[in-house]
């Protein structure tokens, strides 16, 4: 039996030549060593280090803190994705929303890589009343969303200022509740150039969350 080896990854190689796929594999991987393509025999290659594994190098940014609040995202791996941007982000605290999934979910995990336990979370029922919730404990709310209101994310004014930001997020196909945008003080989007108007949520919020969060004391 093989024994688990929680901090390296293995590459191996399908032993049969009409495939020959090669491919990381890792003690937790559900098809084991037979290949993922054609469930042949494959043979060890190399071993070697995760990456990101271990603490980060870079300290946390200094000033007021984020923390993020997702609507009603409706896909466990987009959840589980920014849980790991929000770790890499410095966002402190996520707010889980109506139909999002938390990290009680496996999909969540499978794409948080662990992410999920450096970050507080809660889950409440209706988004609108935690948006004022949160208003009233003193946070800005700042909407991601295409709106009247919307200004360029790269052309915003201001971003420092004395109150924590939660950033808010939608779900990936009717955005954020009306009710929950109408209490936000500032709404943004990001440029596209291409035919599409929006990304992949969990990319939007990537690149919102990032820039915000080195932004916010410049």
């Amino acid at each position: 039996m093989m024994s688990k080896n929680l901090s390296g990854y293995q590459i191996r190689k399908c032993i049969r030549s009409e495939c020959g796929l090669r491919y990381p594999y890792i003690d937790d991987y559900t098809f084991g060593t037979r290949c993922p393509r054609c469930a042949g025999a494959t043979t060890l290659i190399l071993r070697g280090e995760r990456h990101g594994d271990g603490q980060s190098e870079i300290a946390a940014q200094p000033g007021n803190p984020i923390e993020a609040l997702l609507d009603n995202i409706r896909s466990a791996w987009n959840v589980g994705s920014m849980f790991r941007t929000a770790d890499g982000a410095g966002i402190c605290r996520m707010h889980l929303c109506g139909i999002t999934p938390t990290p009680e979910n496996p999909d969540v995990i499978k794409t948080s890589l662990g992410a999920e336990k450096s970050i507080a979370w809660s889950w409440q029922a209706d988004s609108v009343i935690t948006g004022k919730r949160l208003r009233e404990e003193g946070y800005q709310l700042w909407a991601l969303e295409e709106d009247s209101r919307s200004e360029p994310m790269f052309a915003m004014p201001e971003l420092g200022g004395t109150k924590p930001v939660v950033l808010v997020v939608g779900n990936e196909v009717c955005g954020i509740d009306p009710g929950l945008l109408e209490i936000c003080e500032r709404v943004f989007y990001i440029p596209m150039v291409g035919i599409k108007r929006s990304f992949n949520a969990a990319v939007a919020f990537g690149i919102a969350a990032h820039y915000l969060a080195w932004n916010r004391d410049n």
